[in-house]
């Protein structure tokens, strides 16, 4: 009975594990990708992308074949984003399922290439700097890369570069499991064996995206509406080190409701550097035995450049205009919109290739013919009350540029959050007047971008008798004016203060406005009008 269960025992033992039995299979390189980008969940309204930390994220979606062997195996997928987020990750097309998923953390770098030759050979080449004869011969590696590298030569245990000789180890063969390029593995089975088209599917983190617009105003109407032109961008960021060539790229505006934190969850591979120590020889006090040679000169400067970024976009040219430009170089393509639930998604229509560490601008939007107007505004409310004792008292209105977002003003199509720059044509060609923010507008909103304050219109308002605000529960009157040097009628916008808490008696056709009420009146040009109205005060 002992010899039986001895016998048993050997074997259990001599019999190979599952993990010994799994054959490494690689995946080919991906046939067909599609990038769909994300942007940063926590990034405030109206504040601009990090360029240099992106805090977005991508879904990233590619084809593959693999041929399997029958039994179980483990397949490797090769030049994965490196902001990978491994939890993430769903195969699909495996006849056998996923058994077990992992993330390859460790590339192909000198410690890592050290670490897993250890034990076996390389061979150390040394040359004589005074002859610059080369000598090779053959070692075996008997430390790790985490202190001084120690070979076994013929004439014993020795530190490498140490003996004071330049040296270098060159290594037979790449040994298995290291990738100069992100791997992620999964452990499945196949009864048969054969070949699959498989599709992994994972997010990834360091990808963000935001809109850009330049707007071109025209002249003024006489009725004081104008024409503008709108061209916008999508700006979009890859910030890992892979580039995803001809894929289906997609850009996702909205706000998810996000719980996770991709950042910690993608464990981004390293690639660590072999640190080599030597210790010294002789005594401090009677130096090396050993002449080193002096150290290498320090590297020139490096030229100057043009942008201290690497993820900078430098555009340069000369002023043309719009339609010489279209001339000589038509938009190839603009993205076009789909619904997506509540959010919205930009296709772009022909395959790109998303660059590593770099950014792709795509045109979303091109409008010639938007109709706008420069709407003025006035603060009127308690809070912003005047001394109409000096008349001379006025403060400039600030500057509105508002339209429609609706077809029949030319525009009718969902806006993404991001930044615009507003130029105005002069004799001397066109100027930028302005550069603000745009929060996210949906179909039919109001769109009315801050501009400077006015220099051509002035208003004035306040309490008429500074007695009646004595009294409570009275209403006080309350006097408005505004002069307009403009050479058009100007719409005058006057802001009464917040609805609910300030009521208001006299004028014709108040509204609300974002909680707000309003009171907007037609200002000829060239000349000044006032109005009276009663507030009541609690």
């Amino acid at each position: 009975m002992r010899s039986l269960v001895l016998a048993l025992a050997v074997l259990c033992a001599s019999a190979p594990s599952d993990a010994d039995a799994r054959e490494a299979i690689d995946a080919s390189s991906p046939q067909e990708l599609a990038v769909t980008v994300y942007r940063d969940p926590l990034r405030p309204e109206g504040q601009r992308m990090n360029r240099d930390w992106p805090g977005g994220f991508a879904m990233i979606s590619e084809v593959r074949q693999v041929t399997l062997p029958p039994g179980q195996s483990t397949i490797r997928f090769t030049g994965v984003a490196e902001g990978m987020v491994a939890v993430s990750a769903i195969v699909t097309g495996l006849p056998g399922g996923t058994i077990e998923k992992n993330r390859n953390a460790d590339l192909l770098s000198p410690a890592a290439l050290v670490d897993r030759t250890l034990g076996n050979r390389v061979t150390i080449t040394r040359t004589d700097p005074a002859t610059g004869n080369q000598a090779s011969e053959s070692a075996v590696v008997r430390t790790r890369a985490d202190g001084g590298l120690v070979l076994q030569t013929r004439e014993g245990f020795e530190a490498v570069r140490c003996s004071g000789l330049p040296e270098k180890l060159t290594f037979d063969s790449v040994p298995s499991g290291l990738s100069s390029d992100p791997v992620f593995s999964i452990d499945t089975r196949s009864a048969m064996g054969g070949t699959y088209t498989v599709t992994l599917t994972y997010l990834a983190w360091g990808f963000d995206w935001e809109a850009n617009y330049v707007a071109r105003l025209g002249e003024a109407r006489r009725d004081g509406t104008l024409r503008m032109e709108l061209l916008s961008w999508l700006t979009i960021l890859n910030d890992n080190g892979q580039t995803f060539p001809d894929a289906e790229l997609m850009a996702v505006a909205g706000t998810l409701n996000i719980e996770s934190d991709f950042e910690e969850l993608a464990d981004a591979p390293s690639a660590r550097p072999l640190r080599l120590t030597c210790y010294p020889f002789g005594s401090t006090a009677a130096g090396s035995p050993i002449a080193y040679p002096p150290p290498p000169p320090p590297p020139p400067p490096p030229a100057p450049a043009m942008y201290d970024s690497a993820n900078a976009i430098v555009v340069t040219g000369s002023r043309v205009s719009k339609a010489a430009a279209e001339a000589a170089a038509p938009l190839a393509m603009i993205a076009g919109e789909e619904a997506l639930g509540d959010l919205k998604l930009y296709r772009i229509p022909e395959k790109v290739t998303v660059a590593a560490q770099g950014q792709k601008q795509i045109v979303f939007l091109d409008k010639d013919a938007v109709e706008a107007r420069f709407i003025y505004v006035g603060r009127c409310g308690s809070e912003q009350v005047n001394d109409l004792s000096e008349p001379d008292l006025f403060d400039p209105a600030q500057l509105l540029l508002a339209t429609k977002n609706e077809e029949g003003k030319g525009l009718g199509q969902s806006l993404p959050q991001g930044g615009i720059a507003i130029y105005e044509p002069t004799e001397a060609g066109d100027l930028l007047i302005a550069e603000t923010r745009l929060r996210d507008f949906a179909l039919t909103e109001d769109i009315e971008l801050d501009l400077p304050e006015s220099t051509q219109v002035f208003f004035q308002c306040g309490v008429i008798d500074d007695d009646d605000l004595q009294a409570e529960g009275k209403w006080v009157k309350h006097r408005a004016q505004v002069s307009n040097a403009n050479d058009t009628p100007i719409m005058m916008r006057f802001d009464l203060g917040m609805s609910g808490y300030a009521k208001i008696k006299g004028l014709r056709k108040t509204r609300v406005k974002d909680g707000r009420i309003i009171y907007e009146v037609e200002i000829p040009a060239n000349s000044q009008h006032s109005f009276r109205y009663r507030q009541l005060y609690d």
